[in-house]
């Protein structure tokens, strides 16, 4: 007996109505799913060019895929970050990671290049060298001599140790002015290590007045690392006296009981 069943694939047009339950969860603005990719290996199927815009129409529909993520990205100005998508927030949040990464890896290489070439700056320092002038020399030419004679075994040169001297003066400076504890106490060291070293190299005939300029140059700029320091004891005066109770309570005089009268015909007895 031959089989009259209809064996030809149904394959969704441009044109086909959609089921009744689809129609419904459009009606009522429900999240759909994604729709499944038309399949291209059917028996006498359609071509790709028509299957494919097929699918891409109806994910464009109200309710569909693509039209739901559509939404979702127009609306997300005025959700705010709180009530946007969570794709979109996933999306922004590895976004913005990927510009963090992309700028520290540049920016660390011109941090690099640029803390290299600070250090680098100062000319190689010598013995007997005279790059300052005035004053100022009197107290940097020991200091520049005390390093370059006693920096030759170490593995470091002797100009980036007089870079480091100074890049350290100076945060003990700028830190003390902002009140800060730690640089303070660099500054301080900072200052007697200093005061050592012009000691120390300065020639013997000029020691003395060497060491002292270094010492008053020291403290004129201590006014300001160690600005709002006080050398005056703290007082702290302890209260013995007796204790004071207070209560806060409010007392209402209450009016006296009102005497009553005595009754008129109440008479004493008489004898």
């Amino acid at each position: 007996m031959a089989d009259h069943t209809d064996r030809t694939p149904h394959i969704p047009g441009q044109r086909q109505e959609p089921p009744a339950d689809a129609d419904h969860g459009q009606a009522l603005d429900l999240p759909t799913a994604v729709p499944p990719l038309p399949s291209f290996d059917e028996p006498g199927g359609k071509a790709r060019a028509a299957a494919v815009p097929a699918w891409w129409t109806n994910a464009w529909k109200a309710g569909g895929f693509l039209h739901a993520r559509w939404e979702d990205l127009r609306r997300a100005p005025e959700l705010g970050w709180h009530g946007m998508a969570n794709w979109v927030k996933t999306a922004l949040g590895l976004t913005g990671i990927c510009v963090v990464l992309i700028l520290l890896d540049g920016a660390s290489d011109v941090l690099a290049d640029a803390l290299h070439r600070l250090v680098t700056a100062v000319p190689r320092v010598q013995v007997g060298t005279d790059t300052s002038t005035g004053i100022a020399a009197v107290v940097d030419q020991p200091i520049r001599s005390y390093i370059a004679a006693h920096t030759g075994t170490l593995p470091v040169s002797a100009s980036t140790v007089y870079t480091v001297w100074q890049l350290t003066g100076l945060f003990g400076l700028v830190g003390g002015f902002l009140r800060s504890s730690g640089a303070r106490l660099t500054w301080t060291a900072w200052g007697a290590a200093s005061i050592a070293m012009v000691w120390s190299a300065a020639p013997a005939d000029g020691r003395t007045i060497a060491t002292g300029l270094a010492v008053l140059a020291w403290t004129a700029a201590s006014a300001l690392a160690l600005r709002g320091l006080t050398l005056r004891p703290s007082l702290f005066i302890h209260n013995t006296a007796p204790g004071i109770e207070i209560r806060p309570e409010i007392h209402v005089p209450t009016a006296a009981p009102a005497v009553e009268a005595a009754p008129d015909n109440v008479h004493p007895l008489q004898r």
